[in-house]
């Protein structure tokens, strides 16, 4: 069995992988890169993290019995009342028309 400072080592050890890709979007890389001050590398592993996140995130899977999936669709159906709190927000001029 592994301890908990095993996986945070191996959790820490890089690795690399090589990409093909055409001389234009090389360049728009690079260019975006140096925008912010970053290397290649790190625009790229940042984008790409990022963009993992949002994908996972929206991929969730929720599994529900029977009875509550019910009652998550009847929540979703039948939204309460807005209460004195969101009429208040609603009636605000936001603040990019102020």
């Amino acid at each position: 069995m592994d301890t908990i400072a095993e996986r945070a080592v191996a959790a820490d050890t890089k690795g690399s992988i090589n990409l093909r890709i055409e001389a234009g979007i090389r360049q728009i890389i690079d260019e975006a890169a140096a925008i912010l001050g970053k290397t290649r590398t790190e625009f790229m592993v940042e984008s790409a993290r990022r963009q993992a996140i949002d994908v996972l995130l929206d991929q969730r899977l929720f599994v529900l019995d029977p009875e509550r999936y019910d009652a998550f669709v009847q929540a979703l159906d039948n939204p309460p009342a807005p209460g004195p709190k969101l009429r208040s927000l609603l009636r605000r001029v936001p603040a990019w028309q102020k």
